[in-house]
């Protein structure tokens, strides 16, 4: 199975931003431990940008290239109806994440524009989050090719 993780903006800064918030790992932390975490077999690709535009290019470029999509969209989850519009058309099954527990936050940061055209959204478990979503595309993935 191909997946393509995709990260917004700000995340980075993971390491120097918030750290009693977002903790002290850097992206590159959680990426090197996702990948000791997931069968060797199965593909992960990472990728972050802090724009909107370029997030949309890298969601259309996962067509007939990824299996599944987890993506910590950022600041854009309360607002980009861009974003939202993109995982819809690609028709990649996609689990949203966000390593804060966003329910028990600010009150923008309660609302997704994205999580209704994602097959779940993943929220306050930190890092863990991202490998909780990759066992959920797996069994996505395997329950689809079982039909």
């Amino acid at each position: 199975m191909k997946i393509k993780i995709i990260n917004g903006p700000n995340l980075n800064l993971l390491g120097r931003r918030d750290n009693h918030i977002y903790g002290k790992e850097t992206l590159r932390d959680i990426e090197t431990w996702l990948h000791s975490k997931v069968n060797s077999k199965d593909s992960v690709k990472w990728f972050q940008s802090n724009h909107e535009g370029q997030i949309i290019d890298e969601i259309h470029a996962c067509i007939d290239s990824y299996d599944g999509i987890i993506i910590n969209p950022g600041a854009f989850t309360h607002y980009s109806y861009a974003i939202r519009d993109a995982i819809e058309s690609t028709k990649i099954p996609t689990v949203e994440v966000h390593l804060s527990d966003i329910h028990n936050r600010e009150d923008f940061r309660k609302i997704s524009v994205i999580k209704d055209v994602c097959i779940e959204q993943i929220f306050g478990h930190g890092k863990t989050g991202y490998l909780n979503a990759a066992k959920i595309l797996f069994a996505y993935e395997s329950k689809k090719r079982n039909i």
